[in-house]
C-alpha cells in the first residue's frame, strides 16, 4: 500500500500524522514508567510549557484570520502573517505622509499666489493714480503702502 509517488490530500496527511503521533506517544508511555522521578517531573514541566506554546500559537493563528459570512456562503480572509502584509502596512503608512506633504505644498502655493496678487494690486493702484513724483519719496507714503486696506 506504500506508493513512493502517492499524493495525499491535507486530510489524509493529517490522518497519517495523527497515527504516527499516537504510535510515538504509545512507545514513550511504555518506557515512561521506568524513568526516575526527577526526570518525569522535568518532562511534565516541559510538556506543560509545550502545550501552553501550542495554545498561544493557535490563538495567534485564530486572531490572524477573519471569518466573513454572507448569504449562506463563507470565506476566510487572512489578515496577518507574511512579508506581503508588512509591505502593505508600510505602504499604507505612507499615505498620510504623502497627504501631509501635498497639503503643505498646496498651502505654500496659495500663500505665494496671494502675495503676488497683493503686490499686483498695489502696483496697479500706483500706476493708475495721478500722484506727483515727490509723493513716492515721502516716508509716510511707504507706511501707507505697508498698511492693510479694506476692500
Amino acid at each position: 500500500m506504500n506508493h513512493p509517488h502517492m499524493i495525499l490530500s491535507s486530510g489524509g496527511l493529517e490522518t497519517l500524522q495523527s497515527r504516527f503521533a499516537l504510535r510515538v506517544a504509545g512507545r514513550l508511555s511504555q518506557s515512561a514508567d521506568e524513568l526516575p522521578h526527577d526526570i518525569t517531573e522535568r518532562l511534565k514541566a516541559a510538556r506543560e510549557q509545550a502545550l501552553e506554546r501550542s495554545r498561544l500559537a493557535r490563538r495567534a493563528e485564530a486572531s490572524a484570520g477573519v471569518q466573513v459570512t454572507g448569504n449562506g456562503s463563507s470565506a476566510s480572509l487572512a489578515l496577518g502573517g507574511g512579508a506581503r502584509s508588512e509591505r502593505w502596512l508600510k505602504l499604507a503608512s505612507l499615505v498620510p505622509l504623502l497627504a501631509l506633504v501635498a497639503g503643505f505644498l498646496l498651502i505654500d502655493h496659495l500663500r505665494v499666489k496671494s502675495q503676488i496678487r497683493a503686490a499686483a494690486d498695489i502696483d496697479t493702484a500706483l500706476l493708475a493714480d495721478d500722484l506727483p513724483l515727490a509723493a513716492y519719496s515721502d516716508p509716510g507714503f511707504v507706511e501707507f503702502l505697508k498698511a492693510p486696506r479694506d476692500r
